[in-house]
Formats: C-alpha cells, sequence, structure tokens
C-alpha cells in the first residue's frame, strides 16, 4: 500500500504566515505538520493561516495537531486559522465541535500563494513515492477529488445518501435502491484501475466511478469480454471505461458536475470512451445520461444478469493523449 505524503508550503507576509498543505494528513505525515506549526509560532507568527483545499483528508491526530497549536498560538496571542477544508475535514470538525475554534470566517480569504516567496517543506513516510495533487478547484467554488479506495470506504454512506436525493421522488427511484449502489461500489473497487472522483464545495455534491475495459484486462471471457466484443462491433474500440456509477446534487446550480466528472475519469483512466449499463425501466436515468451527452446505444444481449440491460456510450470530448490513443 502506498505511503501518504504531505507537502508543506510557507509562506510570510510580515507576522502572518500562509501555510498550505498538499496530500494527506495522517499517522505519517501528522509529526512534521505539528514542526511545521512549532516553527512558525517559534518564528513570531501572530496568524498562522492554513489553506486545505488541496489536503484529501485528515484524521482525529492530525485534528489534535490543528487543536494543540491553536492553544499554544492563544497562549502568546497568536492564532490560527483553517481554510477551505474538504467535505471529510469539515465533518471532522463539526462532529468534534471544533470548526468555531478552527475554522476561518467565510469572508476571511486566503492570500494567493505567489512562487519565489515560499519556504517549502516535503514531508512523507521514508521511501514514500511522490505524488502529485489529484484535485482541481473550479471557478464556481466547486472542486474534484480522487479518492484512494481507503477513502471510497470512509466516504459510502454520503455517496449513498447523495444518490438517494438525486433520485429522490422521480419515476427512476426504484430503479436506484441504496443497497445496490453500495454494492456496486465494493465491488468497482475490487477491479484493476478503479478511480472514484468526488466534487465537493463545502459538502459532497457529486460523484463518478469506474474502471477500465480493454485488451489484457481481467475479465476478458463472461462479463467483460461479452460487454469488449459488443462494444467493438457499435464503437470501433476495444478500450473504453466502465462508469458504473454517476451521480450530481440535482440542484439546479450544479447541473454541470456529471459532465465535469465523467470527462475528468476518462481523462484519468486514458480513456476516449465511456460505457454506462442502465436497466431498461430507468427511464428516468437514461434521460439523465441523455442530458450529459451519453447515446444510448440499445439492449446489450447476452451479459450475465436477470435483465438486459441498455447501453449509453460517451465520447471524450477532449484531445486524448498518446498513452491513452
Amino acid at each position: 500500500m502506498a505511503l501518504s505524503r504531505l507537502d508543506i508550503h510557507r509562506r510570510n507576509r510580515g507576522e502572518r504566515a500562509l501555510v498550505t498543505l498538499v496530500g494527506d494528513i495522517g499517522p505519517a505525515t501528522t509529526p512534521l505538520l505539528r514542526a511545521a506549526l512549532e516553527r512558525c509560532l517559534l518564528d513570531g507568527v501572530t496568524v498562522i493561516d492554513i489553506d486545505l483545499t488541496t489536503v484529501g483528508s485528515c484524521d482525529a491526530r492530525g485534528l489534535d495537531i490543528f487543536l494543540s497549536a491553536s492553544r499554544r498560538a492563544g497562549r502568546v496571542h497568536a492564532s490560527l486559522l483553517l481554510h477551505h477544508p474538504c467535505a471529510q475535514i469539515s465533518r471532522l470538525l463539526a462532529v468534534t465541535g471544533s470548526a468555531p475554534l478552527l475554522l476561518a470566517a467565510p469572508a476571511s480569504p486566503v492570500p494567493p500563494t505567489l512562487p519565489g516567496d515560499l519556504t517549502t517543506t516535503g514531508t512523507r513516510a521514508p521511501e514514500g513515492p511522490s505524488r502529485p495533487s489529484d484535485q482541481s478547484a473550479l471557478k464556481d467554488g466547486i472542486r474534484l477529488r480522487r479518492l484512494t479506495r481507503w477513502q471510497a470506504e470512509d466516504m459510502r454512506e454520503d455517496i449513498a445518501d447523495l444518490a438517494a436525493d438525486s433520485v429522490a421522488g422521480t419515476p427512476g427511484e426504484a430503479c436506484h435502491r441504496r443497497g445496490d449502489l453500495l454494492c456496486r461500489l465494493a465491488a468497482g473497487a475490487h477491479r484493476p484501475g478503479f478511480a472514484l472522483l468526488v466534487a465537493e464545495t463545502t459538502v459532497l455534491v457529486g460523484c463518478a466511478f469506474g474502471f477500465p475495459v480493454g485488451p489484457g484486462s481481467s475479465g476478458r471471457r463472461g462479463f467483460g469480454g461479452t460487454l469488449q466484443e459488443s462494444m467493438q462491433r457499435l464503437t470501433s474500440r476495444t478500450r473504453f471505461v466502465i462508469l458504473t456509477q454517476v451521480v450530481a446534487h440535482p440542484h439546479a446550480q450544479h447541473h454541470d458536475i456529471a459532465r465535469r466528472l465523467q470527462q475528468r475519469l476518462l481523462s484519468d483512466l486514458h480513456s476516449s470512451l465511456g460505457v454506462a449499463l442502465l436497466h431498461p425501466a430507468d427511464r428516468a436515468g437514461q434521460a439523465a445520461y441523455s442530458s450529459w451527452g451519453w447515446q444510448n446505444m440499445g439492449v446489450i444481449v447476452g451479459l450475465p444478469g436477470p435483465v438486459t440491460p441498455c447501453a449509453l456510450i460517451l465520447r471524450r470530448t477532449e484531445p486524448l493523449s498518446p498513452e491513452g490513443r
């Protein structure tokens, strides 16, 4: 299992410091986080702004680091403020009652990070592989983030809640049972190449997950092989991504979330074609996918299961890198 990494970037502005964290806060990285915050106080910093925009997760030990640093800062008339936490950290702050102590008011924006005025500390467990941030902040305040299998397991109930909310009161509600989604998530997480993306503001507003199918992938016979042969006949493509679930909050403000998630997932898995299989009676689901740009190819005969599903395809709109061709 890959070891976690946390990069720490510090920018000083007089007696104020902006500390930008990139990665995950866990057992392997909390000692270095503690040292970085202690160094701020030793240097006489009076306000420590911590930007969590590119932090994927934080455990209880990490929260303790922030709380103890905040207490020490208070004793020397300084302060520590957290900015832009992800949904998981927001829940942790809410559940522990720490939000009023640590969370900055929305009206207190973090100053932008500028190159050339940074004290940078790359922190990771020994021999842990370096990895770039897999998050992207979007102009409307919605952030896309790719989760590890372990993070997906932690958020499975939140994903199921969002899925239930997205179809509540619609004709397709009966085709989207909570238990079915959790089963698909659990089964997909064990597929080679599985990827799950979430879209967040301060709460979860969308998710998409799936896995690649193509030459050399497991399951050449049975389900994967039959589907691959069908897709090759219909599209002339032997490689594609099965999107086993796409969910977006039904609010009109978030109508473009599904498109962003789908295109990002295809990009991350280096594929120009996405495939989704829906129950033929799920008219609402088919309509939703159609509004996101999917093309209904009709039913696919020969796949195992109690029903013959409809196959929908989505072509990637961005140019494909040479690696994915």
